[in-house]
């Protein structure tokens, strides 16, 4: 009876302990220990004991305090570049898909595409006691990457690097470029416009690339008159269509380093009294959730942010695991929607 009455009393305080969930089960402190770790063999009827026993109290499992007893907290700690990136935050979602069945939880912050604040997140969440740290691109040195991966795991993407502890996911930006640029000219297309992305980016180079390279595989002449900047946002991509209005150059179809310029570039013609795909003929990147609810549905590369996350995620469960990853960053391919028609005649 006494027993009894000092786990509702426990219960009350709020401090149910799993030592109060083993006697109310009837069984030891370790046997709950391992179910709740999934590695105890016992039978159906024991853990139904302990389930119905933690429901009644309403004992919560500390994972922190299970983690640190093996030498983990069982988080990993992930920089974003900005937590509002209709991109990022699509990655981020396939992160916590791949990392929340394995029992971790993702801690997340944004390093605002600077060096110095991604370098301040990683010392921020190793004083946290990170098992990891995934680093969504960003702008540290890939020397500044491998000191990291000598200390704890790390999973860096749109990078080509090796490195012992560290794994590099790369996506190839330069041949996802050239099948959207291809796919305009194939339609017939010989004066394609260009909105380029933040020059401070790599991947925005290799875009740029691809762009030319299907240029001159076609026979066609690159005209640096035809090429906006831009900052990977919506008002840069209307920027760059009033930019390039401004030219009086002639040109029938547009690709645009990333889906959030093209929005901001299809505003822009739209404004101008210029139909999509009827006058000018538009091709976006990345093939966010929204381009295919946009007004006409967005043509674009498909770059699957939630399945990179995904892939991120997992390859840091192998490191943990001490398994060499074998995950591979999916191949690009061009989307084709309602936003691309043969030019007017």
């Amino acid at each position: 009876m006494r027993r009894k009455a000092a786990v509702a009393q426990g219960r009350d305080a709020g401090t149910v302990t799993l030592e109060m969930v083993a006697e109310a089960a009837g069984v030891s402190a370790s046997t709950v220990s391992r179910i709740l770790n999934g590695t105890a063999a016992v039978s159906q009827l024991k853990r139904q004991s302990v389930d119905d026993a933690i429901a009644r109290l309403g004992f919560v499992p500390n994972p922190v305090a299970r983690g640190l007893a093996g030498g983990r907290t069982l988080s990993v700690g992930v920089i974003t570049q900005s937590i509002d990136s209709p991109f990022y935050g699509t990655a981020m979602r396939g992160i916590e898909e791949a990392l929340d069945p394995a029992g971790y939880s993702p801690l997340f912050v944004s390093g605002h595409w600077n060096a110095a604040e991604e370098s301040r997140c990683i010392d921020v969440l190793r004083s946290r006691r990170v098992d990891g740290i995934i680093v969504l691109t960003g702008r540290l040195s890939d020397q500044a990457l491998r000191s990291y991966a000598k200390s704890l795991p790390v999973v860096v993407t749109g990078r080509s690097l090796k490195a012992p502890g560290l794994v590099a996911l790369n996506f190839d930006n330069f041949e996802g470029a050239r099948l959207a640029t291809r796919h305009l000219i194939e339609l017939g297309h010989r004066h394609i416009a260009f909105i380029a992305g933040d020059p401070l980016h790599p991947d925005a180079t290799q875009r740029q690339r691809g762009y030319q390279a299907a240029l001159e595989e076609a026979g066609l002449s690159y005209d640096p008159q035809l090429v906006a900047p831009g900052l990977y946002q919506e008002d840069s991509g209307l920027s760059a269509v009033e930019a390039l209005l401004r030219t009086r150059r002639r040109f029938t179809a547009i690709f645009a380093a990333n889906d959030q310029m093209a929005r901001g570039a299809a505003l822009g013609l739209h404004r101008r009294g210029l139909r999509v795909p009827t006058d000018i003929s538009l091709v976006g990147f990345d093939d966010l959730p929204a381009s295919r609810y946009a007004l006409p549905p967005l043509s674009t590369v498909r770059h699957p942010a939630q399945d990179i996350g995904r892939l991120a995620a997992q390859a840091m469960l192998d490191l943990l695991r001490g398994v060499k990853p074998a995950v591979q960053s999916p191949a690009p391919e061009i989307v084709v929607r309602e936003s691309c028609a043969p030019p007017a005649r």
